[in-house]
């Protein structure tokens, strides 16, 4: 039964050596959600999440991000994974389409600040929830997502397993949580077709739906043994042919963590590649928005369904248009959250370049995504000459990563609007050595503007 080899891991993960790898990629994600974060704290539904659970704000010891204002556990969860989720920045596991820090940090970092955890248990939470989450996604597929936002579903099982870690489960409390979190798994695209607010929210929920399942198999609630794998489980019901014995190869000597890719751009991850080539064809070839005349953006198909509209009139759109994006590329060089700024998306020359861009489906990106993230770019120019090029990966992903150094740039990016640097700085420098911080608590933050 696949939920007690998941659980079965867990409980004697908690009582592994960390390799030094592993703990350094656990505090990048840790690094890179805190940074989203910050930027969605000040954001709605962050702020209409506040609003909406007032009875439960300036009571209990979770903290919210960026402002340090103190809720319950439950809430700050909520509150801290929809921020994590909005502006569209937070990692990716590439092969599930799957972004793990936003249900996963978000639940750990509340429950850490609540039980008053030290900062290497609370880095094994994170490392434990993104390996079982992050396996699952991958198994459940392309037919899961092709309905499914992964982030929403298998998210529950990332803050189940993060938060069961901190509450010390034993593996049947592990199974029966498992139950209990993989029934309440939800979250269709339908709501991320539309401009509107449901994509943070399924963050939200993915959290929200873990933490409640550990706190109940903590306190003796039993859960379908077989929510996974049963006749009418979580695989059938919601893919097709999953094969979960490939699940668990490897579980507890390689570990997922190291292969999170890490966003480079401020919009949707499937655009990414596309940015890229654009980039790319903009420095090895010389060319400038001015030479373009047309540009071919050829895609996987479920790209061309979340990103192919060209309207770019509010920042959801924007970060959604792979016209518009590729187009800033093309102009501005790079593609960050101020491209979505009222200024930028009704800038005349990115508007004109992005009427000029058309989407199609690549026969060869399609037969690579999702393991490989690929765009086909056919740029003509006014000198006549044609431009063809692949990209086969994206910044930031594994096999293109971005550096500590890149990382820390794109933390004062984000956070440095909302948090005095000196603060922020010394938040990263305690991050970096956080397996000797004594309480999550100690770690400050709190908005200083």
């Amino acid at each position: 039964m696949i939920s007690e080899t998941f659980s079965a891991y867990a409980v004697n993960e908690r009582n592994s050596a960390i390799q030094p790898e592993v703990l350094h990629a656990a505090k990048r994600c840790f690094i890179d959600w805190f940074s989203t974060t910050t930027a969605g704290g000040v954001k709605m539904p962050a702020i209409g999440f506040q609003a909406a659970f007032a009875e439960d704000m300036d009571r209990g010891t979770a903290r919210i991000i960026p402002t340090g204002r103190t809720a319950t556990m439950r809430t700050a969860t909520l509150i801290n994974a929809a921020a994590s989720h909005t502006v569209e920045f937070d990692d990716v596991f590439g092969p599930a389409a799957y972004h793990p820090g936003t249900p996963t940090t978000s639940t750990a970092f509340s429950v850490a600040d609540h039980l008053g955890a030290d900062g290497l248990t609370f880095m094994r939470a994170i490392i434990i929830g993104y390996e079982i989450s992050t396996r699952i996604a991958e198994a459940m597929g392309r037919p899961h997502y092709d309905y499914w936002h992964t982030t929403a579903t298998n998210g529950s099982y990332g803050s189940l397993f993060s938060a069961g870690t901190l509450l010390e489960l034993n593996k049947d409390q592990f199974v029966n949580g498992l139950g209990s979190a993989g029934t309440m798994a939800a979250g269709l695209q339908q709501a991320f077709r539309e401009d509107c607010h449901g994509k943070p929210i399924h963050g939200a929920h993915a959290a929200g739906v873990g933490l409640m399942a550990a706190q109940l198999a903590k306190n003796g609630v039993t859960g379908a043994k077989k929510i996974l794998d049963g006749p009418v489980g979580f695989g059938m019901a919601m893919s097709s042919e999953v094969d979960w014995a490939k699940s668990t190869e490897g579980l507890g000597v390689s570990y997922n963590i190291t292969r999170i890719t890490v966003k480079n751009h401020g919009c949707c991850g499937h655009a990414f590649p596309a940015i890229d080539a654009a980039l790319t064809i903009q420095k090895k070839y010389n060319v400038s928005c001015e030479d373009v005349v047309s540009v071919k953006i050829g895609m996987a198909k479920s790209t061309v369904a979340i990103c192919g509209g060209k309207s770019h009139q509010t920042f959801f759109e924007g970060q959604f248009s792979l016209a518009f994006v590729v187009a800033t590329a093309f102009v501005k060089g790079r593609v960050r959250l101020d491209a979505f700024e009222p200024e930028a998306l009704s800038d005349p020359i990115i508007s004109s370049l992005a009427k000029k861009c058309e989407v199609y489906i690549d026969d060869q990106v399609e037969e690579a995504f999702p393991l490989k993230r690929m765009a086909h770019l056919t740029v003509k120019l006014r000198s006549g000459d044609v431009i063809d090029f692949m990209q086969k990966t994206r910044k930031g992903a594994p096999d293109d990563p971005m550096s500590d150094e890149e990382l820390e740039d794109k933390y004062f990016e984000l956070v440095s609007p909302e948090i005095d640097p000196d603060i922020a700085q010394k938040l990263l420098d305690d991050i970096w050595r956080i397996e000797k911080c004594d309480n999550i608590q100690d770690l400050y933050f709190a908005r200083n503007r």
